[in-house]
C-alpha cells in the first residue's frame, strides 16, 4: 500500500539548480588566478538573473493595470450592466493568481503561519470593503450574506478543492492537529455566538405574540428571514445590546487567538520539514512580496467595486436570485486569492498553510470582520445585529461541524475534499430554488 507520502502522480523537482557554468565548481573561500574567470561568469549570472527578475516585475504591474483598465473602461464606457459584471468578474481571477504568486513568496520568508494569515487578511479586504459600502448605504442583508457566504466558501469550497487536488500529488496528507482543532474550536464559538440570537428572537416573538395570526407570521419570518438582522419588534432593543456585547467579547477573543498562533504556540501552526526536502528559495524578498500584496489588493477591489455595483441589474437581466449573487457569486469572486493560494498550496503538500489560508480566513470573517462591523455599525446609527436567518443559522452550523469532523485527525485526502464540495453544492441549490 503507497504510504503517506507517496505521490499518484510525480512531483515536480523543486529544487534550486546551478546555473551554467558553475554545476562543476565548488565553492571555496578566497579568489585565486585559477577561479576568476568562473567567478567574473557567476557575476554576469547573477546580473542577468536580476535584470530577468526586474523584467518580469514589470510585466507583472503591465498585467495588474491592464485587469484595472478593462474594469474602469467597461464602467467609464457606460457598458450593460452583465458586460460589467463579466469582465470584472474575468478580471479578479488571474489578479487572485497574482496575488497567491506573492504571498508564496512572502510565506517563504516569513513562514507559513504569518503567510497564510496575511493572505486571508489581504484576501477578505474585498468583503471589507464591500461590507462597508452596504453598510454606509444601510443594506444591511447585504452585509450579512456577503460575509456569511465567504465564510461558507472558504471552510467547504476553498478548502474541499484543496483536499481533492492534494490527491492528485499525495496518497494522503497529515498537518498539526492539536492547531486545527484549536482553530476549528474558535470557528465553532463564533457560530454559536450566531445561533443565540437568533434563538433570542424567536423566544422573544414568541412570548410577545399569541394569536393565531401572529403565529403564524412567527412561521413565516421562520421559513424566510425572521426580520433579520434589525427586526421591527419587541426583541430589536435586546438584540442590539447582546450583539454589540458578544461582538466586543468576540474581537477581544480573535485578538487572544492570534497571540496564540503567532507568539505562544507559534510552533504548532508551522510545518516540519521532511527529510531530504529541500527548502524552496524565494524569487522576490518580503518587502516587494508585500507590495505585491499591497498593488494587486487595490486592484481587485477596485474591481469588485465595480463587479458589487453592476449586480442588481446583472440578477434582473439574467433572473438570477439576488440572494443566489450575495451568497455564491460574490463570495466566489472575493475568495478568489484565497481559492488560488490554497489549492496551490495543498497541491505541494503544505496542507499547514492551505487550513491556514482557508480556515483562517473563515475565522477572521466569523469572529473579527462580522463583529467589528457590528461595532462600527454602532455610532452610525445602523441597527446591525449577529441575528441571522434561521435557515442561514443552519446552514452555517452544519457547515462548522462537518469540518470540525474532518479535521480532527490530522489527516487529508481526496474523499474529504468530496464531502466538503458536495455539502457546498447542495447548500447551492438551496439558495437557487429559494
Amino acid at each position: 500500500m503507497p504510504s503517506e507520502t507517496q505521490p499518484l502522480l510525480p512531483r515536480r523537482d523543486t529544487r534550486v539548480r546551478a546555473m551554467p557554468g558553475n554545476s562543476t565548481r565548488s565553492a571555496r573561500p578566497g579568489i585565486s588566478s585559477s577561479t576568476r574567470g568562473s567567478t567574473s561568469s557567476s557575476f554576469r549570472a547573477a546580473i542577468l538573473c536580476r535584470s530577468r527578475a526586474s523584467a518580469q516585475r514589470v510585466l507583472r504591474i503591465l498585467r495588474v493595470s491592464d485587469f484595472g483598465l478593462a474594469s474602469a473602461l467597461a464602467e467609464a464606457l457606460g457598458w450593460p450592466a452583465a458586460a460589467r459584471f463579466s469582465v470584472s468578474f474575468l478580471a479578479i481571477i488571474p489578479l487572485a493568481k497574482l496575488l497567491g504568486d506573492a504571498t508564496e513568496q512572502l510565506s517563504m520568508k516569513l513562514g507559513q503561519t504569518l503567510g497564510g494569515l496575511l493572505n486571508a487578511t489581504f484576501g477578505n479586504a474585498v468583503e471589507l470593503i464591500v461590507a462597508v459600502v452596504a453598510l454606509n448605504q444601510n443594506q444591511l442583508r447585504l452585509v450579512q450574506t456577503s460575509l456569511l457566504g465567504s465564510v461558507l466558501s472558504n471552510l467547504l469550497l476553498v478548502l474541499g478543492m484543496s483536499f481533492f487536488a492534494s490527491g492528485f500529488f499525495f496518497y494522503e496528507t497529515t498537518f498539526q492537529m492539536t492547531a486545527a482543532q484549536a482553530s476549528s474550536s474558535l470557528l465553532t464559538l463564533a457560530t454559536i455566538t450566531l445561533i443565540i440570537p437568533a434563538a433570542y428572537h424567536a423566544s422573544e416573538v414568541e412570548n410577545a405574540e399569541g394569536t393565531a395570526v401572529d403565529a403564524a407570521k412567527l412561521v413565516r419570518g421562520l421559513l424566510v428571514d425572521g426580520g433579520a438582522p434589525n427586526p421591527h419588534d419587541a426583541s430589536l432593543r435586546g438584540l442590539l445590546i447582546l450583539s454589540r456585547g458578544t461582538a466586543i467579547i468576540l474581537l477581544v477573543t480573535y485578538i487572544g487567538y492570534l497571540i496564540f498562533q503567532l507568539h505562544t504556540h507559534s510552533g504548532l501552526f508551522e510545518a516540519e520539514q521532511a527529510d531530504g526536502e529541500e527548502e524552496e528559495v524565494a524569487d522576490m524578498d518580503q518587502w516587494s512580496a508585500g507590495g505585491w500584496l499591497v498593488i494587486v489588493t487595490v486592484v481587485t477591489a477596485f474591481c469588485a467595486d465595480i463587479l458589487v455595483g453592476s449586480i442588481d441589474e446583472t440578477a434582473q437581466e439574467w433572473h438570477i436570485p439576488k440572494r443566489f449573487i450575495g451568497l455564491i457569486l460574490l463570495p466566489l469572486v472575493g475568495n478568489a486569492a484565497e481559492h488560488v493560494t490554497s489549492v496551490w498550496m495543498a497541491c505541494k503538500g503544505k496542507m499547514e498553510l492551505t487550513i491556514g489560508v482557508a480556515v483562517g480566513s473563515s475565522i477572521q470573517i466569523a469572529a473579527g470582520m462580522i463583529p467589528l462591523l457590528v461595532i462600527i455599525a454602532w455610532p452610525l446609527q445602523k441597527d446591525l445585529t449577529l441575528f441571522f436567518a434561521n435557515f442561514e443559522t443552519v446552514v452555517l452550523f452544519v457547515s462548522v461541524m462537518l469540518v470540525n469532523l474532518l479535521l480532527q485527525d490530522g489527516r487529508a485526502n481526496y474523499m474529504e475534499g468530496v464531502m466538503l464540495m458536495s455539502l457546498y453544492l447542495v447548500i447551492a441549490l438551496s439558495y437557487i430554488v429559494q
